[in-house]
């Protein structure tokens, strides 16, 4: 099988600083100790087994947000070095004073293609990540159109209730591709309420030409997955963005906790089973190199 991967993360603990590895915590995505150890390229390659890897983004791994910038210049080093990762997703704050200092130091990197910040709001202690609705901060959304200025793609990470909101930027912001994390990240599942407010929330953004798709990170909130309990997530994804807006990723080495690297992907095939040629191509190899251009 091969694949392009548009979500992984690396670190070297022993040369930077991630401040949720440096105390690392239980949550709902799983137990973080077992995750504070070097996870670096040949990591990944190792636990790709026969899953033939093409091409790799690197998405932020929560770096000292102190110097987000030594993340990238590291990772552009190893793609120097090694050829991979491809595409580079950094982390910036859009809400910072020096927000487009930031911006534009990371897009001096040739493998740099666009920012994440991570924006998921709940109203459960558990499940929220940063305490504060940054689309709704002024200076944030000043902040957020100098991304089309340094030819940024951004990573749209957050909940369905926050989908709306998120929707109204991607309309204000048409000229910037914006990537969907995680399949929207359906937290909310123990009621219909919470599924109605996914699949609304996913269509609002679909609705949006600018917006795409990965299909991952389903492992945080189904630890026991299994191809059936993972199918109709998958298939409502792509029936609402089209195989043309959908890529699938792995987010290793953090769905590594729940299942090995050729088991995840190997669900995913079977899960698109029945598609056409073009559309497996698409969906794991052809989507990921268009949308981040690697």
């Amino acid at each position: 099988m091969q694949v392009v991967d548009p979500h992984i993360h690396l670190w070297d603990l022993s040369t930077h600083h991630y401040p949720w590895l440096a105390n690392p915590q239980t949550s709902f995505v799983g137990d973080a100790r077992d995750l504070q150890h070097d996870y670096l390229l040949a990591d990944l390659l190792r636990d790709a087994e026969d899953v033939e890897i093409l091409k790799l983004v690197h998405v932020d791994a929560n770096h000292d947000p102190a110097d987000p910038v030594e993340e990238t210049r590291w990772l552009q080093g190893i793609a120097d070095r090694e050829g991979m990762p491809n595409g580079i997703v950094a982390g910036a704050d859009l809400s910072a004073d020096n927000a487009q200092h930031v911006l534009e130091a990371h897009a001096a990197f040739a493998n740099t293609r666009g920012i994440r910040q991570i924006l998921n709001v709940h109203d459960d202690k558990l499940y929220d990540y940063v305490g504060r609705h940054y689309m709704r901060e002024p200076q944030w959304r000043k902040n957020f159109g100098l991304l089309k200025r340094y030819g940024l793609s951004f990573d749209l990470q957050l909940y369905p209730a926050q989908m709306e909101e998120a929707a109204l930027l991607a309309r204000e912001h048409a000229d910037t591709q914006f990537i969907v994390n995680h399949a929207g990240m359906f937290v909310d599942r123990d009621s219909t309420s919470g599924f109605r407010a996914w699949r609304d929330g996913m269509r609002l953004l679909a609705a949006c030409p600018n917006v795409a798709v990965k299909l991952s990170g389903f492992a945080m909130f189904d630890h026991d997955w299994t191809i059936e309990s993972l199918r109709p997530y998958v298939h409502e994804t792509i029936d609402t963005f089209g195989s043309e807006r959908a890529m699938f990723a792995s987010n290793f080495p953090v769905d590594r906790l729940f299942g090995t690297y050729p088991a995840l992907w190997n669900a995913y095939a079977r899960i698109v089973g029945g598609a056409s040629d073009s559309e497996i191509e698409a969906l794991f190899v052809r989507n990921a190199e268009r949308i981040y251009r690697i």
